[in-house]
């Protein structure tokens, strides 16, 4: 499954999911939150396995991610990076293990799923915006049909998200006149509408113009700062060093360091890591 098999959801589904700033502070970047932060991990998955027919994709993972933390997810091609974000939400179900948000283990179906996923919001490498709807009403969306808000009160939050993000004058525009980082943004402001208490990335700038990648990642960093807890995946390490609390290095399924930006881009510990390093920050 790719990420352009993810068509829109106005159910609940985790394209449509969203966020408000979460109450605790972000450790600074390049520093590990401290364990004993408040209440449970905002995500834990306990040695979880998942397969695509015979190939083993996620190998014992065991990550604990405390709320206001942004944990960056590296790694080459085929690691299992995007199959580990996209589990968190059960958009690919696991074969074995436990998954929780803010303490509450991951439902396997039904409206149970659907309102833990209305609590994550997920921002993928296509937009998956409603061609046929203006971009505020895409972001009003969700809001009117899963949290069931009057329309007066979705449009004005909508339209606070889209001024967050920098296109509020685009809000009666439709996508396709939007340019790809545009409709990025969109899809962030839109995750952003239902309030969630953690946003997960899947390569949000992969598809995009290399001049459009910094007024997606300026958005991501400013929710960084704001407390967010966010875990990103993607090649783009200067955002890695810049936002990241943690970087997560996966390779063949596994995780295979999990340290400090700092630690990770100066000395990585493994060969596979260094090896990596050396391919992605030498073009």
């Amino acid at each position: 499954m790719t990420d352009a098999d993810a068509a829109p959801d106005p159910t609940g589904a985790a394209p449509l999911s969203e966020s408000a700033t979460a109450d605790a502070t972000a450790t600074p970047a390049g520093q590990a939150a401290p364990a004993s932060a408040e209440g449970p991990p905002m995500i834990s998955m306990r040695k979880v396995d998942k397969h695509f027919g015979d190939l083993h994709v996620l190998r014992d993972i065991n990550l604990e991610v405390p709320r206001g933390q942004v944990v960056i997810v590296v790694g080459p091609s085929g690691s299992g990076k995007s199959t580990l974000c996209r589990t968190i939400n059960r958009l690919e179900p696991i074969d074995s293990g436990d998954i929780a948000i803010d303490g509450v283990p991951l439902p396997a179906e039904g409206k149970a799923l659907a309102a833990l996923r209305a609590e994550v919001g997920m921002v993928f490498q296509s937009f998956n915006l409603f061609a046929h709807k203006s971009i505020v009403d895409n972001v009003m969306l969700a809001p009117l049909k899963v949290r069931k808000v009057d329309k007066a009160t979705a449009r004005t939050r909508a339209m606070e998200l889209l001024e967050r993000v920098g296109i509020a004058n685009q809000a009666d525009k439709y996508p396709a006149q939007l340019s790809g980082g545009q409709q990025q943004r969109v899809a962030i402001a839109r995750a952003l509408a239902m309030n969630p208490k953690v946003m997960l990335f899947d390569e949000p700038t992969s598809a995009l113009d290399p001049e459009m990648v910094n007024e997606v990642l300026d958005v991501m960093v400013a929710l960084a700062k704001e407390g967010m807890t966010m875990l990103v995946v993607t090649h783009e390490m200067g955002f890695a060093r810049r936002a990241g609390n943690r970087v997560l290095f996966m390779a063949d399924g596994q995780i295979v360091e999990d340290t400090a930006p700092d630690a990770f881009f100066t000395a990585p510990k493994s060969e596979r890591a260094r090896d990596f390093l050396g391919k992605i920050l030498s073009h």
